[in-house]
């Protein structure tokens, strides 16, 4: 802190320009001596690369020309490089030199003070180059159709979700924005999960596919590996493996209601973190018990992607109609119907009704009825996945999931004591 008040404001930036642009170089550097070949740039390249964008700006001042100049001849070096590197070998890819005009930007903002999108822009920089292996693997495993699918949800999440109305309508007070967006936020947690279990589809076993599964569908996912479990000989480790997913739902609903309900957050989040904890753990170490088999086993289930437009239409409208319900049982049945309501809502997907409540807790509901209410939920889903377990596994498997979610469940009761 000392040395930072006796550098001059200069020298402090100059040193974060050396930084950054170092560490760019020095993953450059690393690539090429694993290369074997030609390839642009390294520790002493790219730092001189970010002191030429910093100086330059230096000199212009406010005026753009000279930066945009100095951007053109630092492309056309770049240039040269890309065409001595096609010329010398059959096929030349182009990071390293967009790489170095990365740097060049990073040198001129850090003159400009723009501190903040410097260290990210130089920080996903690295990313990219780093994770070149896991993209280009990515990218190769995305089923035909995917990308398209992904930018048809961008298009109506980032083009029309801010043109649509931010106010209520009718009887029950629908909002089309906040409809869209409890959407986009819960499509967007299941596609994280979606893309995780994509990178390490072929790392990991039934307990990663479990966590992962979880913070995708903890219902789907217990479905799936019952259904696989009936014919491996493994009950500990399915089980375990199905109640560590369910522990992963609570830690996705504390995410989902930060988002959208700050108060009804703060009241569930505890009891919510507390039972994510001891479903965790005690389903890890479950799975870790010996089974009659012992060799490992790797993951089947492939997800569908949950950004598919038919999925998000129906997840909106079952939302909706979630919205509704639950204003129909407040008004004519109480405290009770709403209680009943969640119950009944736990034999599928908890998500549309919990986050109906989230709109409806604070307004049309108390928070803490709306927060009785998605806890009755949470532990009514779990109780529906034991049986959906012993419907569909093996006896042992069977028994042991449903003691366990049935247990989680009780649990999850107990914070009603307090409310």
């Amino acid at each position: 802190m000392e040395l930072y008040r006796w550098l001059p404001p200069e020298a402090v930036k100059i040193l974060l320009v050396l930084f950054l642009s170092f560490l760019i170089g020095l993953e450059r550097e690393e690539h090429k001596a694993a290369a074997g070949h030609y390839a642009f740039g390294g520790v002493r390249t790219f730092p001189l690369i970010g002191l030429i964008g910093y100086s330059i700006a230096l000199l212009s001042g406010t005026q753009l020309l000279p930066l945009t100049l100095g951007f053109l001849v630092i492309g056309g070096f770049l240039l040269l490089s890309y065409w001595h590197k096609l010329s010398s070998a059959e096929a030349a890819g182009v990071t390293s030199e967009m790489s170095g005009l990365a740097t060049y930007l990073v040198g001129a903002l850090v003159y400009y003070e723009h501190f903040w999108i410097a260290t990210t822009l130089s920080v996903a920089s690295l990313l990219l180059l780093e994770l070149k292996e896991g993209l280009e693997k990515l990218a190769s495993r995305a089923a035909p159709g995917e990308i398209l699918t992904v930018a048809k949800f961008l298009l109506l999440s980032a083009v029309i979700l801010p043109i649509l109305p931010n106010q209520e309508f009718g009887r029950f007070h629908l909002n089309p924005f906040r409809t869209w967006l409890v959407v986009v936020a819960v499509s967007t947690i299941s596609y994280g999960s979606y893309i995780l279990q994509k990178l390490t589809k072929e790392h990991g076993g039934v307990v990663l596919a479990a966590f992962l599964g979880g913070a995708y569908s903890s219902t789907l996912t217990t479905v799936v590996m019952s259904r696989r479990a009936a014919h491996e000989e493994r009950p500990h480790l399915f089980a375990g493996g199905i109640l560590l997913a369910s522990g992963v739902m609570y830690l996705r609903l504390v995410a989902l209601l930060a988002l959208f309900n700050r108060h009804l957050m703060s009241l569930l989040a505890l009891p919510f973190l507390v039972l994510a904890g001891l479903a965790i753990a005690v389903g890890w170490i479950w799975s870790r018990r010996p089974d009659v088999r012992v060799d490992a086993l790797k993951r089947e289930f492939e997800p569908n992607n949950p950004l598919e437009l038919l999925a998000a239409f129906l997840f909106a409208f079952l939302f909706l109609a979630m919205l509704v319900a639950t204003q129909l049982a407040v008004i004519y049945l109480g405290r009770a119907g709403v209680n009943t309501l969640a119950a009944i809502m736990g034999v599928t997907d908890v998500d549309p009704f919990i986050m109906g409540m989230t709109q409806a807790a604070g307004t049309l509901t108390p928070v803490q009825v709306a927060g009785a209410a998605v806890l009755i939920a949470a532990a009514s889903n779990n109780l529906m996945k034991g049986i959906y377990a012993y419907s569909l596994a093996d006896r042992k498997t069977g028994m042991q999931s449903l003691s366990l979610l049935t247990a989680l469940a009780a649990l999850g009761l107990v914070p009603l004591l307090w409310f």
